[in-house]
């Protein structure tokens, strides 16, 4: 186990002394200049994503050299790019990210950029803030972890495939019994319009459309579902709807630099709106509600590395990473307990 360490390093806002002139063009246009790092991570998405693609549907590479285009193509959006745009994504599908006179501009990241990572644009914030947040893991929250063994590979594969195959079929279910149709009708949209989009570009190019919008589309949703089943892994069955229960939190990780302080699930839950920036501060200032509640928290490792460890049952390293607030444990042994129990379905 790890004791809480005093100083969190994660990132937090700082505003600098003097910002560039570019940084000062750009703000202009932003609703919260904390938001800065997007702007800069969108123009490396424009610089080498969209190039790249484009190559790849061209005539200019052939045979052995297509092949290796297309597998760099792959390794680096797979690897730098997918996950930290998912996580910027997400951000802005629950805090806009242009002000209101520039409204337009938001619909760049949705419609021009999701579709190269995997992203539906209306389905995503459709399933995610209109149906996931609402409903916070529990019973009619279509992708809850409640009903499946957490740490089982078995569970998970079906858990997976569940969403894969009905995924959309039960969010429209959801949306129509709940009387909210302008929810349903821009979900059910989105998945349509990105099958015919894929389709209409499997006419001209199959084999770059299978790189750079197919294999994305499958890619995300695995890793997706791998993060869901890690930040809902640990729920307390008395109380699943409390967010210190029913949510994980990871700290001090390399993730949290990289997709904007992703890990701190406990406290997106309990205010989806809050910015990035913000979460470690949070943390800090209520960290007596995590003792209190008997929270799970872990160091230096990510939702990925979880989930990975938690369905090969590696309770030993997962309780060495767990961080011990309030000294409640006096053991290892007594972390995989509380892990083991909160894990199981029900």
């Amino acid at each position: 186990m790890t004791q809480l360490p005093v100083n969190s390093t994660d990132p937090v806002f700082v505003r600098p002394d003097r910002y560039t002139k570019a940084d000062r063009f750009f703000i202009k246009f932003l609703r919260d200049e904390r938001d800065l790092p997007f702007i800069y991570f969108i123009f490396k998405i424009g610089l080498f994503i969209v190039p790249f693609a484009a190559l790849l549907f061209t005539n200019l590479l052939s045979g052995w050299q297509w092949l290796l285009a297309a597998v760099v193509y792959t390794v680096i959006n797979g690897t730098l790019f997918i996950g930290k745009f998912a996580l910027m994504f997400h951000c802005t599908a629950h805090r806009t990210l242009f002000k209101k006179q520039y409204n337009y501009l938001n619909y760049f990241l949705p419609y021009l950029m999701a579709p190269f990572f995997g992203h539906i644009a209306e389905t995503y914030y459709a399933h995610h803030v209109g149906m996931h947040h609402a409903e916070n893991n529990l019973e009619d929250d279509e992708s809850s972890t409640m009903p499946y063994q957490r740490d089982s590979l078995k569970d998970f594969t079906l858990y997976l495939g569940r969403f894969m195959v009905s995924g959309i079929y039960k969010l429209a279910c959801y949306f129509k019994a709940r009387n909210r149709k302008k929810l349903m009708y821009s979900a059910v949209q989105g998945q349509v319009l990105i099958i015919l989009f894929i389709a209409v570009l499997c006419l001209f190019n199959w084999k770059a459309t299978l790189c750079v919008f197919v294999f994305p589309y499958f890619l995300y949703r695995l890793l997706a579902m791998l993060g869901n089943w890690a930040q809902h892994a640990f729920i307390d069955p008395a109380d699943p709807g409390n967010a210190y229960k029913n949510s994980i939190t990871c700290i001090n990780s390399r993730y949290n630099w990289q997709c904007w302080n992703d890990g701190y699930h406990i406290t997106h839950h309990i205010k989806q709106t809050m910015h990035w920036t913000e979460h470690p501060i949070m943390f800090r200032n209520t960290i007596a509600s995590y003792s209190t509640n008997n929270a799970v928290v872990f160091s230096k490792i990510d939702f990925m590395m979880v989930s990975v460890l938690l369905l090969f049952k590696r309770y030993d390293l997962l309780a060495k990473n767990f961080v011990n607030i309030g000294d409640r444990f006096q053991s290892d042994a007594d972390i995989i307990v509380l892990l083991k129990q909160r894990a199981r379905r029900f």
